[in-house]
């Protein structure tokens, strides 16, 4: 995955997508809500749009590292700000991530973020699928979840997580 090296390349992951079952169904909770506001908003503002699922994903392995009891409900519209979905990276960022906008934190994840989805729209660009199309609604579908499976991998190393070899001869 071509996301992924560019994230390790830049110190962001270590070759590993950490992941959670608890987060990946989320997703599938969300993508129903988000793609709504994607299919409207990616014609005008791609990058964007994919930066959002990042940011998504990037709540709720902060949700799922601080009391999953408490946010495992947590709906969709828990993640945009007072202007819906248009502020939804800077209520994220801010209100559950807990960085200041102008901090070097929100910075580098702004940063990783325009960084990934101008790789993910250009590949999109590139494969010659057309616009309008049910492959087009595929696409940024499965485009949108690697980026939320991204910014929730980002998070989790954040927060210290690491896969770890386990010796489990010592338990037979």
């Amino acid at each position: 995955m071509q996301l992924l090296k560019v994230s390790t390349s830049l110190g962001l992951l270590d070759g590993t997508l950490l992941a959670s079952d608890d987060i990946d169904c989320k997703w599938k909770e969300f993508a129903p809500e988000y793609m709504v506001d994607a299919v409207k908003n990616y014609n005008d503002y791609p990058y964007f749009t994919l930066a959002c699922a990042g940011y998504a994903g990037a709540a709720v392995a902060k949700w799922w590292d601080e009391d999953w009891g408490r946010h495992h409900n947590a709906e969709f519209k828990a993640l945009q700000g007072p202007r819906g979905f248009d502020d939804m990276d800077d209520n994220i960022a801010v209100n559950i991530l807990g960085h200041a906008l102008d901090s070097a934190d929100a910075g580098v994840l702004r940063s990783t973020f325009e960084c990934l989805t101008q790789q993910a729209v250009t590949f999109i660009r590139h494969s010659q699928i057309e616009a309008g199309t049910a492959d087009a609604l595929r696409a940024l579908e499965r485009t949108a979840y690697i980026i939320y499976r991204l910014g929730a991998a980002i998070e989790l190393k954040k927060l210290g997580y690491r896969f770890q070899a386990v010796n489990t001869t010592r338990f037979s």
